[in-house]
């Protein structure tokens, strides 16, 4: 089974991270990998891309026209590729050594037609200790009550973005990402590619993404994502997103609404005894943000409701 992963990048200014990401796909322990590199509209980016990694046999490059954005880049990609799988990571992760090789396991032993693993955070200017667990989801981390548990196994609705794979054929068949979400049904601030698609491959196929908390990435955060400016407002847009998603793909606001209840009946009151029995600082203060961006998520989800109805 050939698994080609997709990697795109639109500037030279993140060319360092995103060559770290490429050789971290091309030092797989599973040996048929191909790498498809998509540069955005910018031919300068590929070609110190293809003068870096040009000699890999196991590379395909693809230059867009213009500046498409990052759900047409990985359509593309995707179209590019010879893989059976084909499998997405952002410029700013890195994967663990065994990520392909976990993912193709699932494909054999589940007869997945697309699976994802657990996004961990790579702290570049240090951890943000006061950002709840629960919340990781903000800085692209997978969080405290995902699925059946961020190291369970479970067949979900979807993973990260920049921990996801399909069937090739299948993603084909679906025609990739709707790279309208951010145009015609929204605007820029309107997110959620994988969940648009993810939600459609159910429908038609009636079939999740096998999650495999094993297949690894790791994903940096840079000190600007953890400013509580920038989280405030991160909390706020996927609070608006998860209505406006709402509105295009019936239902797909179900778990979201299962992990509130988690929040709300289990973490909250497991976080307030737990500084009853022993107080801490960071512990306080990982409380009073857990319950901070749950709010701002709300007045997200409020705005959206005034905005998509």
């Amino acid at each position: 089974m050939r698994v080609s992963v997709v990697l795109c990048e639109h500037t030279l200014d993140r060319y360092d991270a995103v060559s770290e990401a490429a050789r971290s796909v091309l030092d797989q322990t599973y040996e048929d990998v191909e790498l498809v590199f998509v540069s955005d509209g910018n031919p300068d980016v590929l070609e110190r891309f293809e003068a870096d990694f040009g000699d890999y046999e196991t590379v395909v490059t693809h230059c867009n026209d213009e500046n498409r954005g990052l759900l047409v880049s990985r359509n593309n990609g995707a179209t590019a590729a010879s893989g059976d799988v084909v499998a997405f990571i952002d410029d700013d992760a890195v994967a663990h050594p065994e990520w392909i090789e976990r993912l193709v396991e699932a494909y054999a032993e589940h007869d997945a037609i697309a699976a994802g693993g657990r996004m961990d955070p790579i702290w570049v200017d240090g951890e943000a200790r006061f950002l709840p667990e629960e919340h990781w989801y903000l800085i692209g981390a997978t969080y405290k009550g995902f699925g059946e548990g961020r190291d369970q196994p479970a067949e979900v609705r979807n993973t990260n973005g920049s921990n996801i794979s399909f069937n090739r054929d299948v993603f084909l068949d679906l025609e990739g990402f709707d790279d309208e979400i951010g145009g015609r049904k929204g605007d820029k601030n309107l997110q959620g590619g994988e969940t648009e698609l993810c939600a459609r491959m159910q429908a038609e196929y009636g079939q999740g993404v096998r999650y495999v908390p094993d297949a690894e990435v790791g994903h940096k955060v840079f000190a600007y994502r953890t400013e509580p400016k920038w989280l405030l407002d991160r909390a706020f847009w996927q609070g608006y997103s998860k209505r406006g998603m709402q509105q295009f793909v019936p239902g797909s606001a179900e778990e979201e609404g299962d992990f509130l209840g988690k929040i709300l009946g289990e973490f909250v009151p497991q976080r307030l005894w737990g500084l009853v029995r022993d107080p801490d600082a960071v512990a306080a203060k990982q409380l009073v943000w857990l319950v901070l961006l749950t709010g701002v998520v709300g007045l997200g989800y409020l705005y959206g409701i005034v905005k998509w109805g």
